[in-house]
């Protein structure tokens, strides 16, 4: 599995979230296949996105284009960190 995590501030959760929603179409033909959104246990503007995708290149591709870029600013994101990762172990305990 191929997977990104994201890491950053946002300027309001809601505003952000509304359209993280309306991307989905274009996340789902970019290659996500699926995602969870986490916030900092106190602070609701430090969120974590963590996803599933069909490939790195093509996460990558998608994350680094000037639309997403675009979205970005429009959605109030603040310097968001990616980290593309490659599963090594999964486990349930």
């Amino acid at each position: 599995m191929k997977y990104v995590l994201i890491i950053h501030e946002i300027e309001n959760y809601a505003t952000w979230k509304t359209i993280f929603d309306n991307a989905s179409g274009i996340r789902k033909e970019a290659g996500e296949i699926s995602y969870q959104v986490l916030k900092a246990e106190n602070d609701i503007n430090r969120i974590v996105h963590f996803s599933v995708w069909s490939s790195l290149e093509k996460a990558k591709a998608f994350f680094e284009s000037p639309k997403l870029i675009k979205i970005r600013a429009e959605a109030g994101v603040i310097s968001p960190e990616f980290i593309y990762l490659d599963q090594l172990e999964t486990g349930i305990l």
